[in-house]
């Protein structure tokens, strides 16, 4: 992930970049982070992860599930924006939703590893979302064929819990949902 730390940058700067480019660009720590779009296998598991996540509101509309490009910004001094490949808002928490972005903390935030963006999604963003109170963060590793789920506990993500293809995924935030990561990660 390249990064540029030339300024702290505000929230109306930000908002001035342009829409549309071939960079997703994400601002933490004071830092613009600009990665290339994720390849066809990592959309592949975005596309598969938000119709099963979808199907399920569908039924149990419980919440909104938003996919990237669509930013989350956490603080505007300093500020603080990622944009997770999913997102997750419960209906306790709609009013973080803005006609432009989330302007608060999801329930959950999904981020599927690219190689250029593991070690950010592994610590920085990591170290955001528990900073910023994200009650569940998922890991989404296509080469291992793992999924890590962190679940906030008295402000901090102990030890994940890891799946493999195998296993079915339940979350207490969609309950009733048994996602099989067999079809999460095809042959």
């Amino acid at each position: 992930m390249k990064t540029a730390r030339l300024k702290e940058w505000t929230y109306e700067e930000f908002m001035s970049l342009p829409e549309g480019g071939p960079f997703r660009t994400e601002i933490i720590d004071g830092e613009l982070c600009m990665t290339p779009s994720p390849n066809t296998r990592h959309q592949e598991i975005s596309l598969i992860l938000s119709l099963a996540i979808g199907n399920w509101l569908g039924k149990s509309p419980s919440g909104k599930l938003f996919i990237a490009p669509y930013d989350v910004v956490f603080s505007k001094d300093p500020l603080q924006v990622a944009e997770p490949d999913l997102i997750f808002v419960s209906k306790e928490h709609l009013s973080i939703i803005t006609e432009k972005n989330i302007q608060g903390s999801p329930d959950l935030l999904v981020e599927i590893l690219s190689p250029s963006t593991e070690s950010s999604d592994r610590r920085v963003k990591h170290s955001l979302y528990e900073r910023f109170g994200v009650l569940e963060y998922w890991i989404v590793d296509p080469e291992s064929q793992t999924l890590q789920v962190f679940r906030l506990v008295d402000g901090r993500y102990p030890a994940p819990l890891e799946y493999g293809k195998s296993d079915l995924l339940e979350s207490p935030l969609f309950p009733g949902l048994s996602l099989a990561l067999s079809e999460v990660f095809p042959s």
